[in-house]
């Protein structure tokens, strides 16, 4: 597994200081976030993304995966197939499509035929361009929210083309066992995310809800040893992304948790 990290929350920094950021981690490149508000956006990616490959480069990092705005789920955006180009063109392999949430008084079954027409078109996209598409497992009512509501979404298309993004933070909230999760859908398992989550009680309204808070690795719900122990026994070789999303910190404080994430992993795996 090579270890990359998710540059969300790195928001404000610079390329350069993006690359300091990933070699004081300890990763070997970025998941890069590709959103406006981000040196790299749909606006300049035909010129900014392979200056970011050039500096990366330079300093030991690669870019093998970018992160798409939430709402990149559509093949009718104007700016998609630029996007793609993009990516080939700077030997990017995945990029990590936005969501499709299903929404109350919604037909399930009739908005599964929509999202897998859209996805019809990004598969074509991705066999053009090279570079993979992958869906986030992500909880809430999101349309791919734990494996087996992946499969209704990706199921029959092309694994090369059409990946998954499996985040065990998410599937330790809504999700199978995390074993029988990876094993569901291990034919398209693509890139993994390393975050842990908890579900904490909330009042709203005077109604109970719930909170769900990012964590530190080995701090939440997800089992890690499970998780390695299974990623090991399918073979998965792909990139993981760190997903550091802890909001509302420094970006210093970021790295640092990082960091420390990293060697968890880490010491789990030498153990």
């Amino acid at each position: 597994m090579k270890f990359i990290m998710f540059t969300k929350h790195l928001e404000g920094l610079s390329v350069p200081e993006i690359s300091v950021a990933l070699n004081s981690v300890g990763v070997t490149g970025a998941d890069l976030c590709v959103r406006e508000g981000y040196p790299v956006n749909p606006s300049n990616i035909t010129k900014a993304l392979p200056e970011a490959v050039k500096i990366m480069k330079e300093e030991g990092l690669s870019i093998p995966l970018v992160t798409s705005p939430g709402d990149f789920n559509s093949i009718k955006l104007d700016y998609v197939e630029n996007y793609f180009h993009a990516c080939g063109e700077n030997g990017v392999k995945f990029i990590k499509l936005g969501y499709w949430h299903w929404k109350p008084n919604q037909d399930y079954w009739k908005e599964i035929d929509r999202v897998r027409k859209e996805l019809e078109g990004f598969e074509a996209l991705s066999a053009k361009t090279g570079v993979k598409t992958i869906i986030h497992n992500h909880s809430g009512h999101s349309m791919g929210l734990n494996s087996s509501a992946m499969m209704h979404v990706i199921k029959g298309f092309d694994p090369k083309n059409v990946g998954v993004f499996g985040d065990v933070g998410h599937l330790s909230i809504c999700g199978e066992p995390i074993d029988m999760a990876l094993n569901i859908v291990k034919d398209y398992l693509a890139v993994m995310s390393f975050k842990d989550l908890i579900k904490v009680p909330i009042l709203i309204d005077n109604k109970r809800s719930w909170s769900i808070d990012v964590v530190r690795l080995g701090t939440g719900f997800a089992d890690w040893k499970q998780t390695l122990t299974t990623l090991q026994n399918q073979g998965f070789v792909g990139p993981v992304s760190m997903h550091s999303e802890y909001g509302g910190v420094p970006v210093d404080t970021v790295i640092d948790l990082a960091r420390m994430d990293l060697r968890f992993i880490k010491n789990l795996m030498e153990a």
